[in-house]
């Protein structure tokens, strides 16, 4: 009898440690972090993101305050339009935050929420385009740190900004639905550092959106940016004043928008 117990004993001993391996074997851990590099993989080769965009083309961009649509049209600013519409195309601002927004000024972003992606596009700079159209209201333009400094930081004008278009900042599309959601956007840490509250852009650029959730959790995001296509031709553009005059301020005018 007692070789009859042993012997199920020891069946029962294989069984449970047949069962534990193969659950150590084909059960994911419970705490097993995802993988941080979820984008796609064509945005660590900049250079060859050029494909030539729609003359007039539409992205949704659904936030975490709810969606807004830019319309682009590429006669206004085309090296920019193309830049926008291929870092669109392979879901560049996926996961991006409004990192600066600075009510009645502008809401500014552009940053990947990885830092794999920001080394590589820090210096995909493109050439100006000729400002043809003005920063007022509803307008979108991206940023530089100079002469023919644009990469990836893209701004939408939150009042009539036409101060800046003798600055050389070339509007290439337009918010065109969802404004109300735009000005909605948190605004509340202000100016980005050392000059305000807000996060540096260094800091946003080389800790991706970890810093940002851990650091600045108020600020919203876009969840998702893609293109729409066909887009209905919008009304012709305005051409710019010669030489707009910026508007007096009783406090001091915020600085343009820069990249970092």
């Amino acid at each position: 009898m007692r070789k009859g117990i042993v012997a199920i004993s020891f069946v029962f001993a294989l069984a449970v440690a047949w069962s534990f391996a193969a659950a150590q074997t084909h059960a994911p851990a419970q705490n097993e972090p995802h993988s941080a590099a979820t984008y796609d993989r064509a945005l660590l080769t900049p250079s060859l993101l050029t494909r030539r965009a729609p003359d007039v083309y539409e992205v949704k961009v659904v936030t975490t305050k709810g969606p807004f649509v830019i319309t682009v049209t590429r006669a206004w600013a085309p090296i920019g339009a193309d830049r926008f519409y291929n870092l669109v195309r392979h879901h560049y601002y996926d996961g991006a935050s409004f990192f600066r927004v600075l009510k009645g000024f502008v809401a500014q972003f552009g940053l990947s929420a990885y830092p794999d992606v920001n080394k590589v596009w820090v210096n995909a700079d493109i050439k100006d385009d000729p400002v043809k159209q003005s920063n007022t209201a509803g307008f979108v333009t991206f940023a530089t740190a100079g002469p023919n400094t644009r990469t990836t930081q893209v701004f939408i004008n939150l009042a009539d900004n036409s101060q800046l278009d003798s600055m050389g900042f070339a509007a290439f599309g337009q918010v065109t639905g969802g404004m109300d959601v735009v000005n909605q956007l948190y605004s509340g840490y202000g100016e980005g550092a050392p000059d305000g509250h807000g996060p540096s852009q260094d800091a946003v650029a080389n800790k991706g959106r970890a810093f940002l959730e851990k650091n600045f959790p108020n600020l919203d995001s876009i969840k998702t940016a893609e293109i729409v296509l066909p887009a209905a031709a919008p009304t012709p553009a305005p051409k710019p004043a010669a030489n707009p005059a910026p508007k007096p301020a009783a406090t001091p005018a915020p600085k343009p928008p820069a990249a970092h």
